[in-house]
């Protein structure tokens, strides 16, 4: 059981375990995910680390097939600028590897940021802690246990 499922569980929140079988040779995590569960890609969200100027690391979630609008994520933080965060120092302050951070159970608590397309949806889904392991909940319960506020952070990928 990872961190992120405890912390679930003390909650009593609901939610829904979801695994598959992680190809070790893939670094695309969540469409790996997308393609092994069958899921909406629109409601699969992956949890990035930055950096902002002033030295301090949050969390960003948007949808896996969107990039993160660095420059929005410094407004919403409150900052001029963000950078993403070396891997050393996500991995180090959320206790997880790339690939399995999650935005619940981190070794500490990061200030977290939504995209707000997380607040048209039922259900998303974010990393359960490892590879190979989603968790789907309600977008209210995952911005409640991250204090997460929404912002529009997520730049559409063109074809």
């Amino acid at each position: 059981m990872t961190p992120a499922v405890r912390r679930l569980k003390r909650d009593g929140t609901d939610f829904t375990l979801l695994r598959y079988a992680h190809d070790p040779r893939t670094q695309a995590y969540g469409e790996e995910a997308i393609d092994a569960l069958g899921l909406d890609p629109a409601s699969v969200f992956k949890t990035l680390v930055a950096r902002l100027d002033d030295g301090r690391l949050v969390v960003a979630m948007v949808p896996v097939r969107a990039r993160l609008d660095l420059k929005a994520l410094a407004r919403a933080a409150g900052a001029r600028k963000a950078a993403m965060a070396e891997a050393e120092a996500a991995e180090r302050a959320t206790g997880y590897v790339l690939g399995g951070i999650s935005p619940l159970g981190q070794k500490q608590r990061l200030p977290a940021f939504v995209d707000t397309s997380a607040d048209m949806l039922d259900a998303l889904h974010v990393s359960g802690g490892r590879r190979g392991l989603e968790i789907r909940l309600a977008p209210h319960d995952l911005m409640r246990l991250t204090e997460a506020r929404l912002a529009p952070l997520a730049r559409r990928e063109t074809a």
